[in-house]
């Protein structure tokens, strides 16, 4: 198994039908034992215990940093170490340029890319000591081709800080054996963007994806279980996409 005796931690983890939660079950299969981060009307304690015995859910709001370093201690507590952080809390809105208000910017820029921000030092402590550890960060196709699907340019900025952000904690932390990296989903089925687009837009988005079919959250999470694991110890600093080929670069 990819992940054995590992021990990681997946933030917004709890949405049945999200990334986080695909990652989870993909990295509990692999041997990792999970805790799973989300807030408390998600119930993450619920979704871990359906992942099975062993995991654990943890009730945290990633834009409090108290709230980031007190689920740092309980994860290290209750199982001992921390050797993988999936940054995949983030939300989405609708928006044009001109109709971005303050509330929406900070909404969208503080739970992407505050929270990693957060949720990254909260961990790194215990990683640097073990001199080892891998922390992925969910951005976006729309922070490289200037815009999504749905999201607002907001969505893409917080995106595209999430892989500065990333680029720089990969310098920085390499020395300590802690590797950082990112994916770059696409478009994905997951809840975030059920029912939203039309059919005969839908047909438009799947002519310019060579793959010609709309992701799968399991797409993801096959990612970063890869990213996570040891097959990608030389790894680091990384952009992965996983959108189809809706952008070649």
């Amino acid at each position: 198994m990819l992940l054995k005796d590992k021990v990681a931690v997946i933030t917004g983890g709890a949405g049945r039908n999200g990334l986080g939660y695909a990652t989870a079950k993909m990295m509990a299969a692999q041997g990792a034992r999970v805790a799973i981060l989300d807030l408390a009307g998600a119930e993450p304690a619920a979704a871990a215990a359906d992942l099975g015995p062993g995991h654990i859910g943890v009730v945290a709001n990633v834009t409090d940093k108290a709230a980031c370093e007190a689920a740092a201690v309980e994860v290290l507590t209750r199982l001992g170490r921390i050797d993988i952080l999936f940054n995949n809390a983030g939300i989405t809105q609708p928006r044009k340029t001109l109709d971005i208000s303050a509330a929406d910017y900070d909404a969208v820029m503080d739970v992407s890319l505050r929270g990693m921000l957060y949720m990254s030092q909260a961990v790194i402590p215990a990683m640097r000591a073990q001199k080892s550890g891998s922390i992925i960060n969910t951005s976006s196709v729309s922070a490289q081709r200037g815009g999504g699907i749905l999201g607002g340019p907001h969505y893409s900025a917080a995106k595209a800080g999430m892989l500065g952000l990333g680029r720089a904690m990969a310098r920085e932390f390499g020395i300590d054996g802690i590797r950082v990296n990112a994916v770059t989903p696409g478009l994905i089925a997951t809840d975030i963007n059920k029912g939203l687009i039309p059919e005969d837009r839908m047909k438009g988005i799947l002519e310019q994806i060579p793959l010609n079919r709309i992701g799968e959250p399991n797409d993801v999470a096959g990612c970063v279980v890869f990213l996570a694991s040891d097959l990608a110890k030389y790894l680091t600093g990384v952009t992965l996409d996983v959108n189809g080929g809706m952008l070649i670069h």
